[in-house]
């Protein structure tokens, strides 16, 4: 009897995985098929990620919609996610890699935007050789560009060389835009020897608040004994602004010395007064908090 059971449990699960390959097989066909509406190849797409490496042939059918510029964009985007989905599994997506990685940098130069964008930031989640060049000449030559300088910087974050740094810090000196500029920043911000630029930025109150935010960042992980003094000297300027001073509160009392910061009799004045003046009250919170840390 138990043997029986055994084998009708045994046939029952081999039936339901037969049914569920045939069912990813149709999802397969669904999202390849020019025949479907926008839609449903879209829908299909998230199951056909589960039979990608299945066979060659589905590999092959998805790549093809993805490289074909005459599909639907909602389409393409949808087989690049679909694939995507598939490489996690690492094991598993390992034959069908090279033609995918293959397939990515060659869409990594199409036409439309939103398909480079998105190709190239699947390379450059994998530190792709291919997608850094791309971009590196992008920024060295704008003619040549395949995404703003923004949006490159940001994916040559995931893996900087030292000829990035160089690039980022040209843009710095010329930006050709203020997003560029910023972007450019968070990418120095890894960098040691732009430090000196980070305490210019964060002196300089004329510079834009956010800016200066960014450089406060840069310090506390580049040169954190520097951010204490820099943030020490903002709060004893009564002309700098309220939420830079807050930043600074944040610096000294997340990592502050304790025991030189509770003898700074000048600093607590300061703070003191930042705790019951006309400042917005989450500055006037960040105060207090700093004052009870230092026990006043």
């Amino acid at each position: 009897m138990a043997t029986k059971r055994k084998a009708a449990k045994k046939a029952k699960s081999v039936k339901k995985n037969t049914a569920t390959k045939g069912s990813r097989r149709r999802a397969v066909s669904v999202a390849t098929s020019a025949r479907g509406t926008v839609k449903q190849r879209v829908a299909a797409m998230a199951q056909a990620s589960l039979a990608v490496c299945e066979s060659d042939k589905n590999l092959q059918a998805m790549l093809k919609v993805l490289r074909n510029k005459d599909e639907p964009v909602q389409v393409r985007l949808a087989a690049m996610d679909s694939l995507a989905t598939a490489a996690f599994s690492v094991i598993a997506f390992e034959p069908c890699r090279k033609d995918y990685i293959a397939t990515l940098r060659e869409v990594a130069q199409d036409p439309n935007a939103d398909i480079r964008e998105s190709a190239l930031g699947l390379l450059a989640g994998q530190k792709d050789g291919f997608a850094q060049k791309k971009l590196l000449e992008g920024l060295q030559n704008p003619d040549m560009a395949l995404l703003p300088p923004e949006k490159a910087l940001q994916l040559l974050s995931y893996d900087v060389h030292a000829e990035a740094y160089s690039l980022a810090r040209d843009i710095v000196s010329k930006p050709p835009n203020e997003d560029a500029r910023r972007e450019a920043l968070r990418l120095l911000a890894a960098d040691a020897s732009s430090a000196s630029l980070f305490e210019k930025l964060l002196r300089d109150k004329d510079e834009l608040r956010e800016i200066r935010q960014i450089a406060a960042s840069a310090l506390h992980a580049l040169k954190p004994q520097k951010l204490q003094e820099l943030a020490r000297e903002i709060l004893l300027d009564k002309s700098d602004y309220d939420d830079i001073k807050a930043t600074s509160l944040t610096a000294l009392t997340e990592f502050g010395d304790d025991e030189t910061i509770g003898k700074d009799k000048e600093l607590m004045k300061s703070v003191d007064r930042l705790s019951v003046g006309k400042a917005p009250s989450k500055y006037k919170q960040s105060a207090r908090r700093f004052l009870s840390k230092y026990g006043r």
